[in-house]
């Protein structure tokens, strides 16, 4: 675990895992996870991890564009 906290706005979670150049803690991460599911199932997972992490980063923004703040 690391003293780093979620890269989302608003949260105060401690960082779980890396998402591009950033990092997300345990329930975005969940959440990032499950999208890009929906978003390409087990193709996208494949993509995903041929990317560089600047490559990642787009994804993780365009995930990050669908999450509700409140």
């Amino acid at each position: 675990m690391s003293d780093q906290l979620c890269m989302i706005d608003g949260c105060t979670n401690r960082a779980y895992a890396p998402s591009g150049t950033g990092q997300l803690c345990k329930d975005h991460f969940t959440n990032f996870v499950r999208w890009r599911r929906k978003k390409g199932g087990m193709g996208m997972f494949r993509k995903y991890n041929s990317m560089t992490m600047e490559e990642r980063d787009n994804i993780v923004l365009e995930w990050g564009k669908t999450l509700s703040v409140g």
